[in-house]
């Protein structure tokens, strides 16, 4: 693991790379009772390459598993107060890993919406990688598994906007209102996470220049709209971990809505995972990957 300390008075320390222990911790640290910690730190690079670079046993030789990252910066201040900590711990771990769903690394997921349950609000922390964002979707993502379905489809005022899929970002790809294809996905308006994997997907589809790609608000009108009218070809989720995700079902007002993105490839979605797979793993040369050893 590797771990740099910080403080208020004296900054950062010197990054050091260790064996993977427990931490240890205050009993009041401010993470431990406010949540005070965030992931992906993009000053990290180098030092996960050169982390990555010592473990680099524990990459997997398999494609179909991957060694995954989790950087994680965390509050370490002794102090029941609430307020920006003057201590903290940057730290990174990282463990093999297989297929991020238990039905397997491509098989279509359930989805379970509800406006009830939110993720996130407009002037909120939804688009920070906030480690409060995630525990507090547990309990709705325990409702979601009773009910017979993987994931939340997270829905948002209203008009019950879609946002996101459980972690993952969404897209839709379908014959929209004016009968042009397009690739559509929820904009960056402040609940929405800015994932690595979904503008990857975004610059990939406009370099193709095949079919309209779009940041744009989607209902749950316009899609079962879409869905009665044939219009709807690939629905698929988005993130590190599972790349990308078929969706094959939504459960919305106790109803079943079918999404035919199997019955369509799923075309899209898997020209998406080859491309992106083909990079990760070197198959492909890319500005984005960066050379360990």
């Amino acid at each position: 693991m590797l771990t740099i300390e910080w403080s208020l008075a004296s900054g950062w320390e010197k990054p050091c790379i260790k064996p993977l222990e427990n931490l240890s911790l205050h009993p009041g640290s401010s993470s431990l009772h406010y949540a005070v910690e965030c992931f992906d730190q993009n000053e990290l690079l180098e030092c996960i390459r050169k982390l990555v670079e010592v473990e680099q046993e524990w990459v997997p030789y398999s494609t179909a598993a991957s060694l995954y990252i989790r950087p994680t910066l965390i509050g370490t201040e002794p102090s029941l107060g609430v307020k920006k900590p003057t201590k903290a711990l940057l730290y990174v771990i990282m463990s093999p890993v297989g297929p991020y769903f238990a039905s397997g690394s491509f098989n279509p997921i359930s989805l379970w919406a509800d406006p009830k349950y939110v993720r996130a609000w407009k002037g909120g922390t939804g688009d920070c990688k906030l480690g409060g964002n995630y525990g507090s979707s547990i309990y709705a993502q325990q409702e979601a598994l009773e009910l017979g379905c993987q994931q939340v489809l997270w829905l948002y005022g209203e008009d019950h906007q879609i946002t996101e899929v459980g972690t993952m970002n969404l897209f839709l790809y379908w014959i929209n209102e004016d009968g042009e294809s397009e690739l559509a996905t929820p904009p960056l308006d402040g609940i929405i996470l800015p994932g690595v994997t979904r503008q990857s997907i975004l610059d990939l589809a406009r370099n193709w220049g095949e079919f309209k790609v779009s940041e744009r608000y989607i209902t749950m009108s316009d899609l079962t709209a879409a869905l009665e009218e044939n219009r709807v070809k690939e629905m698929f989720g988005a993130g590190t971990a599972c790349v990308v995700c078929p969706i094959s079902k939504i459960l919305y007002k106790g109803k079943h809505l079918h999404i035919p993105t199997m019955e369509n490839g799923p075309q899209l979605t898997t020209r998406f995972l080859n491309k992106l797979s083909d990079i990760q793993y070197g198959r492909e040369d890319s500005d984005w990957t960066v050379l360990v050893s």
